[in-house]
């Protein structure tokens, strides 16, 4: 573990960044350490640079403070969150130009990128991570509703098995700044706009079962996303609705980026090692958690991913 404010102490300017297309735990980790370090360096200039996020974690503050280009100069210290550099999106220049690279993350397939690396892949998320680098005592509401919105999009609001006994202690810890976390849970994580139940309904109506029902899979291509007027952000939950299925291992879910081009996002359970079949296609994550982009016809990309399912699934029996 790294002493936070000591590897950053005398910089006058400092860079926070995550993933592109930024999800709960992303957005989480990224606020509580920006609201963190403005609140213990005043007088450095600290800034977060993202994709816009979701409307839905408009709750968090400081959202409005995001910026999504990269300036001119790049920062003293930048800290890549939830990530590697390649997947910085527009701030990659300035992570790879920075005085000092801090990479921290809990993905598995990250070996670590900066001059710092904090890794850890038992971690139920990087906004945890993010929580055992604060000094309790300089922590507020706000910090603590920033990291607790991250933990519960990350482990699937402690239902998921990256939810440790360390992840109960923490989510308690954090409740104990007196937010309204059932809200946040409802807001943040359970409800949707009446666009992603349409689309999430015909990508179940026309999902299918493969590999004699151990696999799921569904897409939804752009004009379907064109039809409903959908965004990236309105396709979360769909991949996981599909695990939920009985009898799968593996779910797959797709949707269209470019011409013969998809977005893959899989779930899996104990049997199927996702974020090893990511991997080799180019993307990563964890064990049960992981996604990719890949190219051709769909039929192409299922076939593609279910040689390496089914190789999996063959060796554990």
């Amino acid at each position: 573990m790294i002493q936070l404010l000591n590897e950053i102490k005398g910089a006058a300017t400092i860079g926070i960044g995550g993933h592109i297309r930024p999800d709960g735990d992303c957005v989480g980790a990224c606020m509580a350490l920006y609201l963190y370090l403005k609140k213990c360096m005043p007088e450095a200039d600290v800034r977060v640079y993202l994709e816009r996020p979701a409307d839905i974690f408009d709750t968090i503050a400081g959202t409005e403070e995001i910026r999504t280009q990269a300036d001119a100069q790049a920062p003293d210290v930048f800290f890549a969150l939830d990530c590697e550099s390649s997947r910085l999106g527009a701030a990659k220049p300035l992570f790879e130009q920075a005085g000092k690279k801090i990479n921290i993350d809990h993905h598995i397939s990250n070996m670590g990128c900066g001059t710092v690396n904090y890794i850890d892949a038992q971690a139920s998320s990087t906004s945890e991570m993010i929580y055992r680098l604060l000094e309790k005592e300089r922590m507020d509401a706000e910090i603590a509703k920033a990291l607790y919105i991250g933990m519960i999009h990350d482990t699937g609001v402690f239902q998921y098995s990256n939810t440790s006994p360390e992840t109960m202690r923490i989510a308690a810890d954090l409740m104990e700044y007196g937010f309204d976390f059932s809200g946040l849970i409802a807001r943040t994580f359970y409800e949707k706009t009446y666009v992603q139940h349409q689309i999430m309904g015909r990508a179940l109506l026309e999902s299918f079962l493969f590999l004699h029902g151990r696999c799921i899979v569904s897409v939804v291509d752009r004009k379907l996303m064109e039809f409903y007027n959908a965004a990236p952000q309105d396709l979360d939950g769909i991949v996981s609705q599909l695990r939920d299925t009985r009898g799968v291992d593996c779910a797959i879910f797709m949707y269209e980026t470019d011409i013969m081009q998809y977005k893959v996002s899989m779930r899996s359970t104990d049997r199927v090692n996702v974020a090893e079949i990511a991997s080799y296609f180019g993307g990563g994550g964890h064990k049960k958690a992981a996604g990719c982009t890949m190219s051709g016809t769909f039929h192409d990309v299922v076939n593609n991913l279910s040689l390496h399912i089914e190789k999996q699934l063959q060796e554990e029996q």
